[in-house]
C-alpha cells in the first residue's frame, strides 16, 4: 500500500511537472530533471539495506530490512540537489511560480518523506533545507514557502512521527514476545519441578515405606538384617536428596554395594552438572559408577560443584583420620573432567 501510494505521487508529479498551461515544450533540462526525479524515487522505494540484526526478534529484524542504505542516500540528496537547479535553469524567470515551475517542491518533498520514513530523518530534513534554500533563490522565501516548502516539510515531520510510533510498537512487541517466552519457559521449569517433587516423593515412598512399616509393626525390634535394610534406605533417600542429578541406577548398585561392604558414603550436589547435556552426564555418572566399584575406601565423599574443568570430584578415606587434612588417610582422589566437545 505504501509503495502504491508513493508510485501515485511519483506520477502525480510528473505529470504536473510536464504539462503547461500555455501549451509549450517542455526543455531538455526539464526533461533529465524528471527522469532524474523518477530514478530517485525508485532508489528510495527499492534499495534494499544489507544490515542484519542481532537475535533480539523479528521485529529488528524487520526494521534492518527497511533501513535505507547509505549509498541510496547518497543518490537521493545528489539527485535532490540537482534537480531544482535543472527546473530553474530551463524555466524562464516570470514562470518560476507557475505550477510546473515549483512542481519539484512537492516531489522532492514526496522523495524525502519516504527517505525519512526508511529510517534516515537527518537525510530527510538535510534534503528539505537543501530544497528550501534553491527554491528561495529561484522565487523568495516566501513564495517557496507558499508554494509547497511547508507542505513538504510537513509530510518529513509526520513521517518521522509515524517512525517513532511505529518503532516504540515494533520495540513493545519484540518485548511482550519475550517475556511470554520468559514466562512461558518460567511455567515449563516450575512443571518439570513439580514432576520431580512427586517423582522423589513416589520414591521415597517405595524405598522407605515398607521399612518404616516394619518399624511400626514390630515396635522397633529389628533383625540385623532388617537394621542392614533399613540402614541402605535411609542412606538412598540421603542420596536422592543430596545428589539427585548424580544418580542412575548403576550408581545407586555400587553406592550399596560400598555400603554393604561397611563403607560410609556421602553425596553431595552443589550443582556442577546442571548445564551438562543428559549425555555427558551419562558419562559422568558412569565414571563414578566405575569408580566406586574400584575402592575400598572406608568412608567415600563424592561432590559436584560448579568448576569450569572439573565436574566430579570424588575422595576416599580408611578408617583413620577425622578430617581431610591428614592426606596420610586418602586413598582415593579422582577427579572426573567436565567432557569436552
Amino acid at each position: 500500500m505504501f509503495e502504491g501510494i508513493a508510485l501515485a505521487f511519483t506520477a502525480y508529479f510528473a505529470v504536473r511537472a510536464l504539462v503547461r498551461p500555455d501549451g509549450g515544450g517542455t526543455a531538455p533540462a526539464a526533461i533529465v530533471g524528471l527522469v532524474l526525479y523518477v530514478a530517485i524515487t525508485l532508489v528510495a522505494l527499492y534499495a534494499e539495506s544489507r544490515e542484519r540484526s542481532g537475535d533480539d526478534g523479528g521485529a529488528s529484524r524487520e526494521r534492518a530490512g527497511s533501513v535505507l542504505p547509505a549509498w541510496a542516500v547518497a543518490v537521493v540528496l545528489a539527485g535532490v540537489a540537482a534537480i531544482p537547479v535543472l527546473v530553474i535553469a530551463s524555466t524562464p524567470e516570470g514562470e518560476r511560480a507557475t505550477s510546473h515551475g515549483t512542481s519539484y517542491i512537492g516531489a522532492l518533498g514526496a522523495v524525502l518523506t519516504i527517505v525519512c520514513a526508511r529510517h534516515r530523518p537527518i537525510s530527510a530534513w538535510i534534503g528539505i533545507a537543501v530544497v528550501g534554500l534553491e527554491a528561495s533563490w529561484a522565487m523568495g522565501p516566501l513564495h517557496a514557502l507558499s508554494l509547497g516548502l511547508i507542505g513538504s516539510a510537513v509530510w518529513v515531520a509526520v513521517a518521522q512521527l509515524l517512525m517513532i510510533f511505529t518503532d516504540r510498537a515494533y520495540r513493545d512487541t519484540a518485548r511482550l514476545a519475550a517475556l511470554q517466552q520468559a514466562t512461558s519457559a518460567w511455567q515449563a521449569s516450575q512443571a518439570v519441578r513439580r514432576l520431580e517433587r512427586r517423582r522423589r516423593v513416589q520414591y521415597a515412598l517405595a524405598v522407605a515405606g515398607p521399612t518404616l512399616s516394619r518399624v511400626i509393626a514390630t515396635a522397633g525390634e529389628l533383625t540385623d538384617q532388617e537394621r542392614t535394610t533399613a540402614r541402605l534406605a535411609e542412606g538412598r533417600l540421603r542420596d536422592e536428596l543430596r545428589g539427585a542429578r548424580l544418580m542412575d541406577d548403576d550408581v545407586r548398585e555400587a553406592i550399596a554395594a560400598a555400603r554393604l561392604r561397611g563403607a560410609t558414603v556421602t553425596v553431595f550436589d552443589e550443582g556442577g552438572l546442571d548445564d551438562l547435556p543428559v549425555a555427558d552426564v551419562e558419562q559422568v555418572r558412569h565414571e563414578l559408577a566405575e569408580t566406586l566399584r574400584d575402592t575400598d575406601a572406608a568412608r567415600i565423599i563424592i561432590r559436584s560443584a560448579p568448576d569450569p574443568d572439573v565436574a566430579l570430584t570424588i575422595v576416599g578415606r580408611s578408617g583413620g583420620g577425622e578430617g581431610l587434612s591428614d592426606e596420610d588417610d586418602v586413598q582415593l582422589w579422582r577427579e572426573v573432567p567436565r567432557p569436552r566437545h
